[in-house]
């Protein structure tokens, strides 16, 4: 049992850089493809279908941040300062928008917001595991 449980967690430790960049490119992905939506209007749009006007704030500067931060993590480039950054975004967004709706996410539509912002914090702590286009594990 004991050479069972010390195999495994060889197998864990050495899967864990893969897992940590897999999550990171999905995380990165997802929230790069929010910011281009309501950038671009692609992939539905913002607010069920067009684009957030240029120069609107908070709105199209989220959106800036969703599509930079999102394609820096997904791509590995300064990805602990583009995750804190997106976490931080997502924390004002959850705040300043949702909060101010109903004490919880469930009833505030802030699911999302709370969610990268934590995902995020988790991959600016953890770092961006393997695979980054700068081929470092703490960047």
């Amino acid at each position: 049992m004991s050479q069972f449980l010390t195999t495994a967690r060889t197998t864990t430790d050495a899967a864990r850089p893969h897992l940590i960049a897999l999550y990171r490119v999905v995380v990165g992905l997802l929230f790069a493809c929010h910011g281009a939506a309501s950038l671009f209007g692609v992939l539905g749009g913002a607010h069920g279908g067009g684009t957030v006007e240029a120069g609107t704030w908070p709105g199209w500067y989220a959106a800036v941040i969703q599509l930079v931060c999102g394609a820096l993590v997904v791509l590995g480039l300064g990805t602990r300062v583009a995750a804190l950054v997106a976490s931080g975004s997502m924390a004002y967004a959850y705040f300043s928008v949702h909060q101010e709706n109903a004490l919880l996410p469930i009833q505030n539509g802030g699911e999302p917001a709370v969610l990268f912002c934590w995902a995020f914090l988790l991959i600016a702590a953890l770092g961006p595991g393997s695979f980054t286009l700068t081929g470092r594990r703490d960047a």
